[in-house]
C-alpha cells in the first residue's frame, strides 16, 4: 500500500486573506485600458476601424466581412449546378451525422418522365433548424455530391422559430449555383 503524505497549506496573512493586492492589481490593469481607450490607443483600434473609443465595433454599421479567416465556417446552404438542377441525392448522410440534429430530410422520387430520371431520388423537404446548427462544418465533409456548402454568413437573424428553421427553397436561394463535376449526373457513374 503507497504512504499518505498530509500537506499543510501555507497560512495567508491578514493582506492575503483580504485580497487587497489582487483588487488593486486588477483595478490597475482596467485603468490602465480605459486610460489607453480614452487617449484612442488602445490596441486593435486602427484595424477594426473603431469610433474611437476602444476597439469596439459599431454593428451593424462596421463588419467583420473584410477579417473573415478563409476556414470560417458560417451557416450551411444546398446549391445547384449550372442548369439548375439539384445536386442533393437525398442520401440522408448530413441529417445522420449532425450532432445538434437540425438537419431533417425527406427524400423524394423523380418522376420517370423527368431527362434527369436517372437519378433515383431528390429531396421532397429539406429543413434546418439555424438555431441547433453548431456549424461545425460536418454535413458539407460528409456529402458525397457537394450539395451543401457553408457559407461565410453570420448575421442570421428572424423573429421567431418558424422564421429560423430554412426550408429547401430558402437554402437554395440563399445557396445559389456551384460550377463543377457533379457526381450524380456524370454518365459514367
Amino acid at each position: 500500500m503507497a504512504e499518505v503524505k498530509k500537506l499543510k497549506r501555507p497560512e495567508l496573512d491578514t493582506g492575503e486573506k483580504l485580497y487587497l493586492l489582487a483588487l488593486a492589481k486588477g483595478a490597475m490593469v482596467t485603468l490602465k485600458h480605459a486610460f489607453k481607450s480614452v487617449t484612442g490607443k488602445a490596441r486593435g483600434a486602427d484595424s477594426l476601424n473603431s469610433s474611437g473609443l476602444g476597439i469596439t465595433m459599431q454593428y451593424p454599421e462596421q463588419k467583420w466581412d473584410d477579417q473573415l479567416p478563409e476556414h470560417y465556417r458560417g451557416a450551411p446552404a444546398l446549391v445547384t449546378d449550372e442548369q439548375d438542377r439539384e445536386r442533393c441525392v437525398s442520401c440522408q448522410l448530413c441529417e445522420f451525422i449532425c450532432p445538434p440534429k437540425a438537419i431533417k430530410i425527406t427524400p423524394g422520387e423523380i418522376p420517370q418522365d423527368d431527362p434527369w430520371a436517372k437519378v433515383e431520388k431528390r429531396p421532397k423537404e429539406f429543413d434546418i433548424d439555424m438555431i441547433r446548427c453548431i456549424y461545425c462544418g460536418m454535413c458539407e465533409e460528409v456529402c458525397p455530391e457537394q450539395a451543401i456548402y457553408l457559407r461565410k454568413d453570420y448575421a442570421i437573424t428572424g423573429t421567431s422559430r418558424e422564421e429560423m428553421v430554412h426550408n429547401k427553397q430558402k437554402l437554395y436561394e440563399i445557396g445559389g449555383k456551384r460550377v463543377g463535376l457533379v457526381n450524380k449526373w456524370n454518365e459514367l457513374k
